[in-house]
């Protein structure tokens, strides 16, 4: 892997995963210098990974792991780790816009065939200069055969929208296949790219609450947010009290 030699990684534990503790400017710097996977972290993750052990192996092996969701940040504030959230979505524009400007190129893996393609199309329109080696909708039984693909196209960044664990799952195949990328889960920002789905509007970001304004807007999601969040701060709680158990 092509590290950044002159920035070392600080990690933090929480539920036995690993946790980089860069603010986004350093992470950005830092993704923009190595190679493999990124990990955007969310409480989600974090209980699926507590009874998955592959899953947590994969987030544990991944090269940069940034504190996505708000529950992870106050897990770590419980824990006593002054570590401040990194929106994934915001954190991926970012490096968007890093990779283009430099001539580096860029594959898209996910979502449905419309929304990938406006997605895309959008991004077009607000940074003329990304070069797209590869896109591909979500809609594939075979892994290998997008494996292949991106093998022979050689991106420098990869973005895979296939949802949680899946999106990992994939990525850390794709880490034997083209070792010398960078490549990111990013769940549903797709969507939101493609201008079908509205990112919560700024105060709700400033607050931490983006999680509320997508609930209200989609009342489905309350059912994979309860108990999961609670369960999550339960569970960050003992860890506080009585140590990993």
């Amino acid at each position: 892997m092509n590290y950044n030699k002159f920035m070392d990684r600080n990690t933090v534990c929480l539920q036995g995963l690993n946790i980089d503790t860069f603010d986004i400017n350093s992470a950005l710097e830092y993704a923009c210098n190595i190679s493999g996977q990124v990990v955007t972290l969310n409480p989600e993750m974090v209980i699926n990974a507590g009874k998955n052990p592959a899953f947590a192996s994969i987030i544990n092996k991944a090269e940069l792991v940034i504190p996505d969701g708000v529950g992870v940040e106050l897990g770590l504030k419980i824990l006593g780790h002054n570590v401040k959230r990194i929106a994934g979505i915001e954190f991926s524009r970012k490096l968007i816009d890093l990779y283009a400007k430099a001539g580096r190129s860029i594959a898209f893996v996910g979502a449905k065939p419309e929304i990938l393609e406006k997605a895309i199309q959008n991004l077009k329109a607000e940074t003329p200069e990304i070069e797209v080696a590869y896109a591909h909708d979500g809609y594939f039984k075979d892994d290998e055969q997008i494996l292949s693909e991106l093998k022979n196209v050689n991106p420098a960044l990869v973005f895979v929208a296939l949802g949680s664990p899946k999106q990992e799952e994939f990525i850390a195949k794709a880490k034997t296949i083209i070792p010398a990328a960078l490549m990111i889960g990013v769940g549903g920002s797709f969507d939101v790219w493609s201008g079908v789905v509205q990112r919560a509007p700024k105060i709700y970001q400033v607050l931490c609450i983006e999680w509320l304004y997508r609930t209200v807007k989609d009342p489905k999601r309350f059912k994979r947010i309860f108990p999961t969040l609670p369960l999550f701060v339960l569970k960050v709680f003992k860890e506080k009290l009585f140590g990993r158990v």
